[in-house]
């Protein structure tokens, strides 16, 4: 597999967060395809999904990454709409400010880490072609699909065209791919693999978006609501006080969002 050099100031900064960042165990390896690649979709949990990703998770893997926080000319307004736009009005200066400073180091961590760029105008051919690529070298690829609208209290809905990749490797390699879905808890530093689902080729795109997507979130769902109790760390950067527990699952009227 091809490996690119890792600049020295990222092999501290790595050490650094592993001596800093509680080591996250990994529950439900059984559920990895044997002797080939897979997608795994998880919660994003903030910063806590790409970074117990990067760190801990099994085997060679590859990370979504939004193309935004590669590119230094992008960094500030994408990190501010992004992780700060939701802060009190009086502080939020100070997030427009700290928007600027992360934008150099952000661009080391995120080239130099095992990262594929992914964007939503026409360079997403590039996200599927580099994504495609990585699946074919034997590495497994960990998405973080959610957006901004709620779904239950365990997950913000999913973007769907992620789905695409297995048409894509499906044409290049007449493989069916699968879904692995993924459940991170940093309170209970684990995170946990769900059961696969597999691609069906033969049906139209749409419904196996709808299809593939619905499983994983409400496999994602069940995961979280069988464990104990525990806080939820949210997509969107709310404060704690804000933060759900994952018993009893609230499911949010999606219509009535749309409205």
């Amino acid at each position: 597999m091809e490996e690119k050099k890792t600049p020295f100031l990222y092999k501290i900064i790595r050490r650094l967060v592993l001596l800093f960042y509680p080591r996250t165990a990994v529950s439900g390896t059984e559920n990895l395809p044997e002797e080939e690649p897979c997608v795994v979709v998880g919660n994003h949990t903030q910063m806590n999904g790409p970074i117990a990703g990067e760190l801990y998770f099994p085997g060679p893997h590859y990370i979504w990454c939004a193309g935004q926080m590669m590119e230094l000319k992008e960094v500030p307004g994408y990190a501010y709409q992004d992780f700060w736009s939701g802060k009190p009005k009086y502080i939020r200066w100070y997030y427009k400010l700290a928007s600027y400073l992360i934008a150099p180091l952000a661009v080391l961590i995120f080239n130099s880490a095992h990262t594929i760029p992914v964007y939503h105008d026409t360079r997403i051919l590039t996200t599927f072609r580099q994504t495609v690529k990585r699946l074919q070298e034997g590495a497994r690829v960990v998405i973080f699909p959610e957006y901004d609208k709620k779904y239950n209290n365990i997950l913000y809905d999913f973007q769907e065209r992620f789905v695409d990749v297995a048409r894509i490797y499906y044409k290049k390699t007449g493989q069916a791919l699968s879904f692995v879905p993924m459940y991170i808890a940093p309170a209970l530093r684990t995170m946990y693999l769900g059961k696969p689902v597999r691609f069906d080729p033969a049906a139209p795109m749409a419904e196996e978006r709808a299809r593939i997507c619905a499983y994983l979130k409400d496999e994602i769902t069940r995961i979280a609501a069988a464990l104990p109790e525990h806080t939820v760390v949210p997509y969107r950067n709310v404060p704690r006080r804000q933060y759900p527990k994952n018993t009893p699952i609230e499911v949010y009227d999606h219509e009535q969002d749309c409205r």
